[in-house]
């Protein structure tokens, strides 16, 4: 599994709007069949999220920004962030491969 933290500080101006835009890209994403995860997290901070996407494979993470909905979301909340988005890339220990699957909601 290739594992990405994306650390988003966003304008509390466009809070609302950031957290729709994530959602909609979120809702896509879940479907890719390299994704095992894709979870938006909200800091004690309002103004501050966390993504943490789950792949397959590192080309899988490769594949997602090649989509029309990553490009879609890419461009929709580049002018809402405060600072450049960061991330931390990792590989999994535990759980196993299978123990990362979404679950439907």
């Amino acid at each position: 599994m290739f594992i990405v933290h994306v650390f988003i500080h966003v304008k509390p101006e466009y809070l609302e709007e950031f957290k729709t835009a994530t959602l909609a890209n979120l809702q896509h994403s879940i479907k890719e069949p390299g994704i095992a995860r894709f979870d938006f997290l909200q800091d004690a901070d309002p103004n501050r999220f966390v993504l943490i996407e789950v792949y397959r494979t590192q080309e899988d993470a490769g594949k997602h920004k090649e989509t029309t909905h990553y490009a879609v979301w890419r461009d929709t909340v580049a002018p809402m962030m405060a600072e450049p988005r960061s991330n931390t890339k990792y590989t999994n220990i535990a759980p196993d491969e299978q123990g990362w699957d979404s679950v439907s909601s």
